[in-house]
């Protein structure tokens, strides 16, 4: 992450992080962000303006930001949020939303996208370790965020329940 981003904003604000299903050409990437930043410009919790801000990482990533000093974002205000996205999905042929996927880095270091059953398989069969980087889209504050809680080794983040081996039964 840029040190720069979200400069300003405290450590408890609220974090959301999406992944594209794919990485986004330069014209795709303007225009989601264009998208985005006009609608965060604009963003409301009843009726009390939000705080808000944004960053996109390695062409895949939108990290959104909304500052709970500020005000707290409401459900409704999530849901807006979720509905832009929705909309610009559609716009660009690309998925954000769900939460079902696993994000990691390849052997060559190439952000990949897999099911949660086809990450379990890679981890069974070796193609990925628990040294392998992965990137843990579920944060929710700022300060995770910038604790390095994102990306990193997936035996340190919740990926590492895909490792575990279930005890063989004696007997039988």
């Amino acid at each position: 992450m840029n040190p720069r981003d979200f400069e300003g904003f405290p450590d408890e604000s609220r974090i959301w992080v999406f992944g594209a299903d794919r990485a986004l050409d330069e014209a795709e990437a303007g225009l989601l962000l264009a998208t985005v930043d006009g609608f965060l410009s604009s963003w409301k919790a009843h009726g009390v303006p939000l705080r808000a801000g944004r960053t996109w990482r390695y062409r895949r990533f939108l990290i959104v930001c909304a500052d709970t000093t500020v005000a707290l974002p409401s459900g409704c205000s999530i849901d807006a949020l979720t509905a832009v996205l929705r909309e610009t999905e559609a716009r660009i042929g690309v998925r954000f939303l769900g939460n079902e996927a696993v994000w990691y880095r390849d052997r060559a270091g190439s952000i990949r996208r897999a099911t949660r059953p086809e990450f379990r398989t890679l981890a069974g069969t070796g193609e990925v370790t628990t040294a392998s980087v992965v990137f843990d889209n579920s944060l929710t504050s700022l300060d995770q965020l910038r604790n390095g809680g994102w990306e990193g080794p997936a035996a340190e983040r919740w990926h590492a329940v895909f490792f575990e081996r279930a005890p063989s039964v004696a007997g039988g």
